[in-house]
């Protein structure tokens, strides 16, 4: 037989407020990732297109 759908019990306060803490928290980590993730990008691209002291390079490297 086919079971019928039950509803689910109300929530405590306690089960709520530990789902926005939980929430919030995980906002402030995604954030802080997010700042991070172009902070570092940012420093590369620096690095990058700073001039080459000596030589201009005319050839890529070699990729092995």
């Amino acid at each position: 037989m086919a079971k019928t759908p039950k509803s689910s019990p109300s929530k405590s306060a306690k089960v709520k407020a530990n789902r926005a803490r939980r929430r919030a928290l995980r906002l402030v980590r995604r954030l802080a990732v997010q700042s991070e993730k172009a902070e570092r990008s940012e420093r590369h691209a620096g690095i990058r297109q700073a001039p080459r002291a000596g030589k201009p390079r005319t050839r890529r490297a070699s990729r092995r």
